[in-house]
């Protein structure tokens, strides 16, 4: 796994098809929490979502690049409760 320690605020996020993902609003323990402009529409809007480390490839040009394509990525999203989005 990568260190996420070198993942900034502000970062953008991409899946390893180079779909944008979201934001890094911050790193909170071994989760990336993304920004709640990211969070989609419905019941899932207005709320920070994570994205497990584990899922962290490689930070390269000021971005986080992810192991997993964009739409798997985003279904292994949790909430701030721990939950699956």
């Amino acid at each position: 796994m990568t260190d996420l320690s070198e993942i900034a605020e502000h970062m953008d996020v991409y899946g390893a098809d180079g779909v944008h993902v979201g934001t890094v609003d911050h790193v909170e323990g071994d989760r990336i929490k993304l920004v709640k402009a990211d969070s989609g529409s419905g019941r899932h809007a207005g709320h920070h979502h994570f994205i497990e480390g584990q899922y962290v490839a490689e930070i390269e040009d000021g971005a986080v690049r992810l192991s997993a394509n964009a739409d798997v990525a985003v279904s292994h999203e949790e909430e701030a409760d721990g939950k699956p989005v």
